[in-house]
C-alpha cells in the first residue's frame, strides 16, 4: 500500500515533464523501447538458447564451414528417420534434434526382419553411426556452447539493457542532481503558483477590458491566441456572471486557420498537467478547470499591459465572420484578503527566486554535459557493435579437447537463437542511432540558441508587459525548457515579475486593508491639539488617506513607496508632514499644493542623497528639520547642494541632526528668513564655524554634541541673539563670556553637561539673562558676579560639586525656579528664603543637608520643594505657612513626615483646593530640564506614597 505522503511524492515527480522538451521525450520513449527490445533477448536468451552439435568425420572434410544450412536443406532430399529396434544403438535411441549430420557421413543400410505371421520385410535405413551416447552429446553442446559460440551471441542482451540503463540515468540527472534538483523543484512550484494564483487570471482579464475599451472603435481584431486568451481570462476571472455578459462575434479568415492549426493548445494535445490542476471551482454548470498549461495557451499574457501604453489590433480583414467577445464594462472583482495575501507573497518569493538563479548557470551546464555525455555514448554503442553484428550466426565450427571422451576433434553446431538475436540487434542500433540523431539535435539546439539569456520581446513587441526585465543564467534556461512544453507558462510567471502588476497589487491590498474608517480611527491630538495620523511600514499610501480634510499632521515611517498624488490637495488642514525613511515622489499638482499649504518638513534619511527634490522648492515652508549623515564628504557643503536653501524664503527654524564638519557658507543666503539653527552632531567633531558670521538674523543658536571646547569666536557677529544652547560639549573654561557682552538681548544661557571647572567672573557683564544653565559640570564655587544677575530667573547647578551657596543668592529676587541636587550642600543660608519671595520651584535633594531654615515658611510661592537623599531629622513647623505644597508639592521620606505636628502634616498631605490646584495646573517653567522633573501634583503623590510603602 501507498502512503499518502508517497503518492503526493509521485505526482511531483510527473511535473517534471514540464521542462522536458520535445526531443527529451522521444528519447525517453526510445530508451524505454531498448529496454524492452533488451528484456526480450535476454528472456529468450535465458528460456531458449542453447547449440546441437554434431561430429565431424575425419576422413570427410566439412561442405562449409560457419555458413547456414538452410539453404542446403532445401535441395537435399528428404530424410526419413530409420525404424528400430530393441537392440539399436544409442544414437539412434537419442532424441530428434540429435540426429546425426548425414552430408557428412557415407550412407549405410541396414535390415531388419519380423518374424509374425511368416512374413519377412526389409526396410532401409539411412545415416552414419556416430558410436556416441546422449550423455556425450549434452556433455559437447555444453562446452561448445561457451567456446565456440561468441562472447556477443551469449551476452548481448545484457550489455544491451545495462546500456540503456545508463541512457536513461543520464536523461534524467539533471533532475537529480543535488545542485540542480532543488532549484528545479522550486522553479516548478512557483510556476505552479503563478499558474493557480486568481490574481493572474485577473490581471488578464483587466488589460483585455483595457485593450478592448481602446479598440471598440476601430473593431477587434489580432491574432487568434491573443481572441482566445481574453475569452478564458474572462472565463477565469467570475463564471457566476457569464450567464449576464453581452457577446460579440466575428470569424477568422480560414488562411488565419492553417498558422493556428501548427500551434494547438495544451488542450487540444491532452497535456493536462497534475501539478497545474486547479482544485478550487465548485461550479458545477461549468465544466472542471483545465491545468494552468492549458489556462496559459488560452489566456494570454500578450495582451497584459499595466502601464499606459496599449496595443492597438489591426481591423478585422473579413467582417462577415465574428467570434464571442466578454462586456467591458463590468468592473473587475477585487481578491479576497486570502488570495492578495498570497499573491503578495507569491511576488515576493519570485523576486527571491530569480535573485538565487541568476547568479550562476549550474543548470545549464549539467544539462550541456548530460547531452554531451549522451551523444558519446551513442557514439560508442555504436563503433563496437557494429563490427560484432557479423558474429552472430546460425553455424560455428567447434574443437573442443574431448577426443579421449567421443573419438571426434570437431564438431559442427547450431545457434538456435542467432536469427532472433541478429534482428534484436539491428532493431537496437537503429533505436541507439535515432537517439543520437535527437542528441545531435539537442546539441546543435544549445550551441546554435542563447539559453542563458531570455527575453520577454513578444510581449514588448505588442505593447503589453514592456517593464518586465530580461532574465539570465539559470532562470532564464528554464523558462527556454518550459517555452517547449508550453510557451505561455512563461507569460504567466512574467505577470509575477511585472512592478506594475505588483503596485497593482499592493494599491488593491491597501485599498481593502485601510479604509477610511480604519484610517480616521487611528487618528489622535498631538501636545498641541492637532489631528495627527501615523503610518509605518506601507507598502503605499491608501488612497482612502488623501479623503481626511480635517488632518494637521501627517507621519510617514518606512513606506517603500510614498508618492503623493493630486489628491492630496484634498487635505486642506495639512500643514505639517513627517518623511521617516521615505523615499517620496510628487506628482506636479500635489508639489503645487504643498508649496502654498506646508508649514513644517521633518526629513530623516540615511544619506542626504535620499533628500527628495522638491523640497528645495517649497517656497512656504516656515520649519525644516532633517535628520542624517550629512557629512561634508558626503552630504552638506558638497553633495546635497544646499544653494537650493535660496528658494525657501520663508524658512525660520532649521534643524540639522547628523555628522557636520563645518557649517556651510551657503546657509548664509537664508539671512533675511532664518531665526533659529539646531545643530545636532552626535558627537562628531564641528571643526569651522565661521559660516556662522553671516547669519546675522539668528535669534536662537543650538549647537549640542560639537565637541566644542571653548566658546566660538563666530558668536560675537551674532549681535541679535537671544539664546544660545552649547549643552553637550567639551567646554572647560568660560574666559570667553567677557565677548558675550556685545550680544546685548541674550537671556538664555545652556552650558550643561560640559566639563566647566570654575565661572569666571565676567559673568556678570552676561546683565540680561533669565535663565542660565550650568548643571552636569565640575563647579566647586560660585562667584559673587554670579549674583548681579538680577534679571535672572532660572538657574540649574545640579549635578555639581557645590559645598556652600552664597548669602548673596539673596540678591535674585526674581528668582522662580533654582536647582541645586546632586551637590554636597550641608546648609541653606537664611537669605534665599527671605528675600527671594518668588521662588515656586526648589530642589535640594541629594545633597548633605542636616536641617533646614525656619525661614522657608516665607516662600508662600512656593510650589514645589525635592528634600530627598539628605541627612535631615526633622522639618520645621513652618513649612505650614507654604499653602502651595498641599496636594503633593513636598517631595519628601515619609517618615519625616511625622516629625511635624499634626496639624501641618494634614494639611501638606491633603488634597489641593481649588486655589492652589490653579496655581499648580500652570504649565512647568522648565519642561526641558534633566535634572528637575516634571510631574503633576496627583504623580508627586503616588511617588510619595510609593516610597513610603518601599
Amino acid at each position: 500500500m501507498f502512503t499518502l505522503s508517497e503518492l503526493a511524492t509521485l505526482n511531483e515527480r510527473q511535473s517534471n515533464k514540464l521542462l522536458k522538451p520535445w526531443w527529451e521525450v522521444f528519447m525517453d520513449y526510445l530508451v524505454v523501447l531498448m529496454l524492452m527490445v533488451s528484456v526480450l533477448a535476454g528472456t529468450l536468451l535465458l528460456s531458449r538458447d542453447r547449440v546441437v552439435c554434431l561430429p565431424i568425420h575425419p576422413s570427410t572434410p566439412p561442405a562449409f564451414g560457419n555458413q547456414s544450412l538452410a539453404s542446403d536443406s532445401l535441395s537435399s532430399p528428404p530424410i526419413h528417420p530409420p525404424h528400430t529396434s530393441a537392440s539399436a544403438s544409442p544414437p539412434q535411441q537419442g532424441p530428434s534434434n540429435h540426429q546425426p549430420l548425414l552430408s557428412s557421413f557415407p550412407t549405410i543400410s541396414s535390415t531388419s526382419t519380423s518374424s509374425g505371421g511368416g512374413s519377412s520385410s526389409k526396410v532401409a535405413s539411412r545415416g552414419l553411426r556416430t558410436n556416441m551416447d546422449y550423455q556425450q552429446y549434452i556433455y559437447i553442446s555444453q562446452v561448445c556452447y561457451h567456446e565456440a559460440l561468441p562472447w556477443f551471441s551469449r551476452f548481448f542482451p545484457y550489455v544491451a539493457l545495462l546500456q540503456s540503463l545508463l541512457l536513461m540515468a543520464s536523461g534524467c540527472f539533471w533532475f537529480h542532481f543535488p545542485l540542480t534538483s532543488s532549484r528545479i523543484e522550486h522553479f516548478l512550484t512557483i510556476l505552479a503558483k503563478c499558474c493557480e494564483s486568481p490574481w493572474t487570471s485577473r490581471a488578464l482579464s483587466h488589460t483585455a477590458r483595457q485593450d478592448r475599451s481602446q479598440n471598440h472603435g476601430g473593431g477587434v481584431g489580432g491574432t487568434e491566441e491573443q481572441q482566445q486568451e481574453v475569452g478564458v481570462g474572462e472565463k477565469r476571472e467570475g463564471r457566476s456572471e457569464e450567464d449576464n455578459r453581452p457577446t460579440q462575434v466575428y470569424h477568422r479568415h480560414p488562411n488565419h486557420c492553417s498558422a493556428s492549426i501548427t500551434r494547438q493548445s495544451s488542450l487540444d494535445s491532452g497535456t493536462d498537467s497534475p501539478l497545474l490542476v486547479r482544485s478550487d471551482s465548485t461550479s458545477t454548470a461549468a465544466p472542471p478547470s483545465p491545468c494552468p498549461s492549458t489556462l496559459s495557451r488560452t489566456s494570454s499574457m500578450s495582451s497584459l499591459a499595466f502601464g499606459d501604453t496599449h496595443r492597438a489590433f489591426p481591423p478585422p480583414q473579413h467582417p462577415h465572420l465574428c467570434r464571442l467577445v466578454p462586456d467591458t464594462t463590468r468592473p473587475m472583482a477585487s481578491l479576497d484578503r486570502s488570495d492578495g495575501e498570497q499573491a503578495r507573497a507569491l511576488f515576493e518569493r519570485v523576486r527571491r527566486f530569480r535573485s538565487h538563479c541568476e547568479s550562476s548557470d549550474i543548470i545549464y551546464k549539467v544539462y550541456f554535459a548530460q547531452t554531451v555525455f549522451k551523444v558519446l555514448k551513442v557514439v560508442v554503442i555504436v563503433s563496437y557493435t557494429t563490427p560484432l553484428l557479423g558474429s552472430i550466426t546460425f553455424t560455428h565450427i567447434c574443437q573442443p579437447l574431448s577426443h579421449a571422451l567421443t573419438g571426434y576433434q570437431a564438431f559442427e553446431c547450431t545457434h538456435a537463437l542467432a536469427s532472433v538475436l541478429h534482428k534484436l540487434l539491428v532493431v537496437y542500433l537503429c533505436l541507439v542511432g535515432l537517439f543520437g540523431l535527437l542528441g545531435l539535435y539537442a546539441l546543435s539546439w544549445i550551441c546554435h540558441k542563447s539559453l542563458r539569456n531570455y527575453s520577454f520581446q513578444c510581449l514588448h513587441d505588442t505593447g503589453s508587459m514592456l517593464d518586465v526585465p530580461d532574465l539570465c543564467n539559470d532562470l532564464a534556461f528554464l523558462l527556454h525548457m518550459a517555452d517547449q512544453y508550453d510557451p505561455l507558462l512563461a507569460h504567466r510567471l512574467s505577470v509575477f515579475l511585472s512592478p506594475v502588476s505588483e503596485t497593482r497589487l499592493l494599491e488593491q491590498n491597501l485599498e481593502r486593508r485601510w479604509g477610511v474608517e480604519r484610517l480616521r480611527g487611528m487618528t489622535s491630538s498631538d501636545a498641541q491639539g492637532r489631528t495627527q495620523l501615523q503610518l509605518v511600514a506601507l507598502t503605499s499610501l491608501p488612497p482612502a488617506l488623501f479623503t481626511l480634510a480635517q488632518l494637521e499632521v501627517l507621519k510617514l515611517e518606512l513606506i517603500t513607496d510614498a508618492k503623493l498624488p493630486s489628491q492630496i490637495s484634498n487635505m486642506t488642514a495639512l500643514r505639517e508632514l513627517h518623511l521617516y525613511h521615505c523615499t517620496a515622489a510628487v506628482e506636479p499638482a500635489a508639489l503645487h499644493f504643498l508649496q502654498e499649504r506646508l508649514e513644517v518638513l521633518h526629513l530623516t534619511f540615511t544619506q542626504a542623497a535620499a533628500i527628495p527634490g522638491w523640497v528645495y522648492s517649497l517656497r512656504g515652508l516656515q520649519e525644516l528639520h532633517m535628520t542624517g549623515h550629512l557629512g561634508c564628504e558626503g552630504g552638506v557643503g558638497r553633495g546635497w547642494g544646499l544653494g537650493s536653501l535660496r528658494q525657501l524664503r520663508h524658512l525660520r527654524v532649521l534643524s540639522l541632526c547628523g555628522s557636520l564638519t563645518r557649517i556651510p557658507a551657503e546657509l548664509g543666503e537664508l539671512t533675511g528668513s532664518l531665526v533659529r539653527l539646531e545643530i545636532h552632531n552626535e558627537g562628531a567633531r564641528l571643526l569651522v564655524l565661521t559660516g556662522l558670521r553671516r547669519l546675522t538674523g539668528l535669534t536662537e543658536l543650538l549647537l549640542q554634541g560639537c565637541q566644542l571646547e571653548r566658546l566660538p569666536s563666530a558668536l560675537l557677529a551674532l549681535t541679535g541673539l537671544r539664546s544660545l544652547d552649547l549643552q553637550h560639549n567639551c567646554l572647560r573654561t568660560l574666559e570667553e563670556l567677557l565677548s558675550l557682552q556685545h550680544l546685548r538681548r541674550l537671556s538664555c544661557l545652556r552650558l550643561a553637561h560640559n566639563r566647566v571647572l570654575a565661572l569666571p567672573s565676567s559673568v556678570g557683564v552676561l546683565r540680561r539673562l533669565e535663565l542660565l544653565d550650568l548643571a552636569h559640570n565640575e563647579l566647586q564655587s560660585l562667584p559673587p558676579a554670579l549674583f548681579t544677575l538680577h534679571r535672572l530667573r532660572r538657574l540649574y547647578l545640579a549635578g555639581n560639586l557645590l559645598e556652600v551657596l552664597p548669602a548673596e543668592v539673596g540678591a535674585l529676587a526674581l528668582l522662580s525656579e533654582l536647582d541645586l541636587s546632586g551637590n554636597r550642600l550641608e546648609s541653606l543660608p537664611a537669605e534665599l528664603c527671605t528675600k527671594c519671595l518668588e521662588l515656586r520651584n526648589l530642589n535640594v535633594s541629594h545633597n548633605s543637608l542636616g536641617s533646614l531654615p525656619p525661614e522657608l515658611g516665607c516662600l508662600s510661592q512656593l510650589t514645589r520643594l525635592d528634600l530627598r537623599g539628605n541627612s535631615l531629622e526633622q522639618l520645621p513647623a513652618e513649612l505650614g505657612c507654604c499653602l502651595g505644597l498641599c496636594g503633593g508639592g513636598l517631595l519628601v521620606e515619609h517618615w519625616l513626615l511625622h516629625s511635624l505636628p499634626r496639624q501641618v502634616r494634614e494639611l501638606l498631605t491633603q488634597p489641593c483646593s481649588s486655589s492652589s490646584t490653579s496655581v499648580s495646573s500652570e504649565p512647568p517653567s522648565r519642561p526641558e530640564s534633566d535634572s528637575f522633573p516634571n510631574f503633576s501634583a496627583s504623580h508627586w503623590s503616588f511617588l510619595l506614597a510609593a516610597e513610603s510603602r518601599i
